[in-house]
């Protein structure tokens, strides 16, 4: 099994512990910590809060701020009457070339995973709803793209004008920096890869089809290049999204954000920025995480988060390794997906909505800097942006659409998978065997055809 995990680049949002971490690192240690107030803020508050510590950052919008402070302070935080909730800063995992010849990817070649939600049948030319994502603005909060992202993406499906990057946070120094421009020079490719599956990507002379090809991402870099970072930067960006919907810039329709990203508790600031996001049109989608039966990541299994499992397909590897664009069975039979061993379970209080396909996914991946290449990458990451474009489809069908009504709709089509195994070949000619309870699906896997046919 190892050596499934280290050849598919299990580029996947870590979920590493944050507040009893932080706490026995010694209570003199300087930590970061995210404060949601239950009032305004005012300039009063702001000079009480910093007996305690430093205030970095304040967003107003949320009534947050971030602070430095001894943990040994955060108790006293988190007593004081205007404090809603105060928690260590938690940990979150996860220049201009040539273009791209075409403009859109809605006429590529179709690979099996867009084939098992129906989006696109085998072959070229082929995608089977009407819906491609036109009029939709998709924001990816991940690592940024590549500077060779050009050579991957259409320009013109890229929101370089909204593209942002956002750094900083933890016990380090405890503030949020906007450098310019690093949202195009990541060094990790997560980013550019989730992004190939909502747009498509260029392949060689080739043009692969995408979920929703003609949607218009918003590059938001909150993970360093590492792929790691911290909520507080993570809800920066959020609300960021969120300024922009409001703004008007951005249109009527609702906005959808895709983070394939997580950690191990709900953070207080994070939860703020998506309640905040939410109540003003925009629709939050994540991925479950890579912890298996030790539960499901955060924000993903925040209920009002549409949270996403990793599915896989029987068919992978029974042909060569062109098996990517085998024809996956119409219509869709349950008994040809399974639940993949690394995607979270969920636990008591945790919310899994629907799977989506997240086993050996091909898209743009650089392991050197500069040169184009491919890999297979498996993770609940992978999984999460089949459900982003899907929703961006159901935006387009409905431009009303409300995050509440997606995740009912998306439930409501899902095709049950029942707790089972499968056998299944894992690249080296060796059958194994995948199995999962009922704790493992959500409401079953999605397809584009159903989620459509259930939105008005």
């Amino acid at each position: 099994m190892w050596k499934r995990l280290m050849i598919t680049l299990l580029v996947l949002v870590v979920l590493l512990f944050n507040s009893a971490s932080a706490m026995a690192a010694g209570n003199n240690q300087k930590i970061g910590i995210n404060v949601v107030l239950n009032t305004s803020i005012t300039d009063p508050l702001l000079a009480d809060l910093g007996k305690h510590g430093t205030v970095r950052d304040v967003v107003l919008d949320i009534n947050a701020v971030t602070m430095q402070a001894r943990a040994s302070e955060l108790s006293a935080i988190q007593a004081l009457p205007y404090v809603a909730a105060a928690n260590p800063d938690s940990t979150r995992n996860g220049a201009p070339v040539d273009t791209v010849a075409v403009t859109d990817f809605s006429g590529g070649l179709s690979t099996w995973d867009l084939d098992a939600i129906n989006v696109t049948d085998y072959g070229f030319d082929n995608r089977k709803v009407v819906e491609d994502g036109t009029g939709v603005y998709v924001a990816v909060l991940d690592t940024g793209l590549l500077d060779s992202w050009r050579q991957y993406f259409p320009q013109e499906r890229i929101a370089t004008q909204f593209a942002k990057a956002f750094r900083g946070g933890g016990g380090e120094n405890g503030n949020v920096s906007e450098p310019p421009n690093m949202w195009e020079h990541d060094q990790n490719s997560h980013g550019t890869h989730v992004t190939s599956t909502i747009l498509g990507y260029q392949f060689g002379i080739r043009k692969i089809n995408g979920v929703a090809p003609m949607a218009t991402i918003i590059p938001v870099k909150v993970l360093g290049q590492n792929g790691s970072g911290w909520s507080s930067v993570i809800a920066r960006g959020i609300n960021y999204v969120t300024e922009l919907k409001l703004s008007g810039v951005l249109g009527e329709t609702p906005v959808v954000i895709n983070m394939s990203l997580g950690g191990p508790v709900l953070d207080a600031m994070e939860a703020a920025a998506i309640d905040y996001a939410i109540s003003h049109g925009v629709i939050i989608v994540a991925s479950a995480g890579n912890n298996g039966a030790r539960g499901m990541g955060y924000p993903g299994a925040y209920a009002p988060v549409i949270s996403v499992a990793a599915s896989g397909w029987v068919g992978e590897w029974t042909a060569p390794s062109w098996w990517r664009l085998l024809n996956v069975p119409d219509p869709t039979d349950i008994d040809d997906y399974y639940i993949t061993d690394f995607s979270s379970r969920a636990k008591t209080g945790q919310d899994l909505d629907v799977a989506a396909p997240g086993s050996w996914i091909i898209g743009p991946y650089q392991v050197n800097s500069g040169q184009l290449s491919y890999y297979y990458l498996g993770g609940t990451s992978m999984a999460s942006p089949h459900v982003a474009g899907i929703v961006a489809l159901m935006v387009q069908k409905y431009p009303s659409l409300t995050a509440a009504q997606a995740e009912t709709f998306l439930e409501a089509a899902a095709i049950p998978l029942p707790a089972g195994s499968r056998m299944v070949n894992d690249g080296y000619g060796n059958i194994v065997t995948y199995s999962w309870g009922a704790d493992a699906t959500g409401a079953g896997l999605i397809t584009a055809d159903g989620a459509l046919s259930a939105t008005p």
